[in-house]
Order: structure tokens, then C-alpha cells, then sequence
């Protein structure tokens, strides 16, 4: 399964992991392993996760207070948001509609 990430959701994971980073050190790399952690599961077993809505689906981090919004075709798991669980839930609603991508 290929995954595919949307560019916003990229940026939101290295500007996570520089806040955690900048709060504490160290705190920037556990935040990256957990959420590597994070898609390896989802990548298992992606209809094991609840659908919110269209075809997507969400992954809660237990460590850290995020969610991990993504649809999965069969053969491409497509991360739209990595959402921090302050956010305003329909931020990311535009992600649905247009969906420039980069391969990772």
C-alpha cells in the first residue's frame, strides 16, 4: 500500500514535532516515533479505525493530542490531517475537495 500525504498534513507533522521539540528535548522525536508508530497500524489494518465521514477515517494518538484523518483505497492510504484535538474541527474540510498530494 502506498502512502500518500497530503501537504498540509506533512507540514502539520513537522511543526508538531518542532513544538515538542522546543518544549523539551527529545520530547520532538518521541513525538515522530509515535506517530511513525501511528500510520504502521493504520497501514495493518486501515478499516479498523472509525469513518467520520466520506470515506475518512480516524486515528487517535495515545500519547500525544492528535488525530491522524486518512482514507484508504485498497491500494493508497491518503493522510489528510494530522490534527491537533484543539483545532477547529472543520479546518481541514477543504482537503476533501482538492487533494494535491506528494508520495512519501
Amino acid at each position: 500500500m502506498r502512502l500518500i500525504y497530503h501537504p498540509d498534513a506533512e507540514h502539520e507533522v513537522i511543526e508538531a514535532a518542532r513544538f515538542y521539540e522546543q518544549r523539551m528535548t527529545g520530547l520532538g522525536e518521541r513525538f515522530l516515533e509515535e506517530f511513525d508508530a501511528a500510520i504502521a497500524e493504520v497501514r495493518g489494518a486501515p478499516e479498523r479505525w472509525p469513518e467520520i465521514e466520506h470515506h475518512v477515517r480516524r486515528y487517535v494518538m495515545s500519547r500525544f493530542p492528535y488525530g491522524i484523518f486518512y482514507r484508504c483505497d485498497g491500494q493508497h492510504l491518503r493522510i489528510l490531517v494530522v490534527k491537533h484535538h484543539s483545532r477547529h474541527p472543520d479546518y481541514w474540510r477543504y482537503r476533501l475537495e482538492s487533494s494535491p498530494e506528494s508520495g512519501t
